[in-house]
């Protein structure tokens, strides 16, 4: 265990964290409200540091190759899914959000069964910009109604979800191989 993969894990645990203080009266009480977006912030940051590390100092593993993704689509759903018991982000949404996420691990999975690790690609990296930016925004402890910001919120939601499915459907394309490879 290594320090990325420890880091890594750091993440997972931020996660029941992140969700105590999200439901312990979430916008009404601004101390939870900041320590929840601190503690997704730090959690997110987790992601760019363990990877960094990780190649710095040549510790790259397959256990990290394996946990470093589910970290992140854990964390991202979980914070999703909290929004959407709130209604702070429509269900229809983050179920597709959800099922991208689902479904690219599966695929990852397959290829690593073939010895194959997939590169995420530009569009993921966007996919994932977008989604921490939707969900820090929602976060945010503005001090006044969200409902002034309510077309910014929709209008960052459906470039969440069209940047997901993209991303998941240029992954797909790019990597349709994994489905030819081995019989499968």
């Amino acid at each position: 265990m290594n320090l990325p993969n420890k880091i890594t894990l750091s993440r997972i645990l931020l996660i029941p964290v992140f969700l105590l203080v999200f439901f312990l009266e979430p916008f009404i009480d601004i101390v939870n409200t900041w320590l929840a977006l601190c503690l997704f912030v730090l959690a997110a940051s987790t992601d760019a540091l363990d990877g960094y590390l990780a190649r710095k100092l040549k510790m790259v593993s397959n256990f990290g190759k394996l946990i470093d993704p589910l970290a992140d689509k854990l964390l991202v759903c979980s914070v999703l899914i909290a929004f959407t018991a709130n209604g702070l982000v429509p269900a229809w949404a983050v179920i597709l959000i959800v099922s991208r996420e689902f479904y690219i691990s599966g695929f990852r999975q397959l290829a690593l069964e073939q010895g194959l690790v997939l590169a995420a690609t530009g569009l993921a990296k966007l996919k994932t910009i977008f989604q921490i930016t939707l969900i820090v925004y929602i976060l945010l402890p503005f001090p006044f109604s969200l409902l002034v910001f309510a077309p910014v919120t929709w209008a960052l939601v459906i470039a969440t979800v069209v940047f997901t499915l993209w991303s998941g459907l240029d992954y797909t394309v790019k990597n349709l191989h994994v489905f030819r490879n081995k019989g499968n």
